[in-house]
């Protein structure tokens, strides 16, 4: 069986967070969704759980962190392309989120660009030529 990732984070606003996941390309599944916590699907390995700041006070007794004035962690997501990459992060933007809170990075054989979901949380989101970057740290 394949390892699978579930990434879990609070959020102030469960129903904004559950339409940025899903403009972001990630599908609600509703068999782990109440009203205290959604379960976004990126692929049968990416799962992002949403979680209602009570909700996820449950899993931790430390404070949750304001993703707005702090970063704890930058989570980045593959695309199929470069044009992916801009499609994901404006589709994202355009649904709660801030596009490019970091500068975009582009060094030829990876191309990314990222967006911050409605509670501050960065996903990167990138695309990298294999190929261009074997030779590139062959070098």
């Amino acid at each position: 069986m394949a390892k699978l990732i579930f990434v879990n984070l609070p959020v102030a606003d469960l129903e904004a967070s559950i339409a940025f996941y899903e403009a972001a390309g990630a599908v609600k599944n509703p068999q782990f969704s109440d009203e205290t916590a959604a379960c976004m699907v990126f692929s049968d390995t990416i799962h992002v759980m949403v979680l209602t700041h009570a909700k996820f006070s449950h899993f931790t007794t430390r404070p949750i962190a304001d993703a707005h004035k702090t970063a704890q962690m930058m989570l980045c997501i593959s695309a199929d392309s470069r044009d992916a990459v801009d499609a994901q992060v404006d589709t994202a933007a355009a649904a709660g989120g801030q596009a490019d809170p970091n500068p975009q990075q582009d060094y030829g054989f990876m191309y990314s660009r990222s967006v911050a979901d409605p509670d501050g949380h960065i996903w990167e989101v990138m695309f990298m030529d294999l190929a261009a970057a074997s030779e590139h740290y062959a070098a």
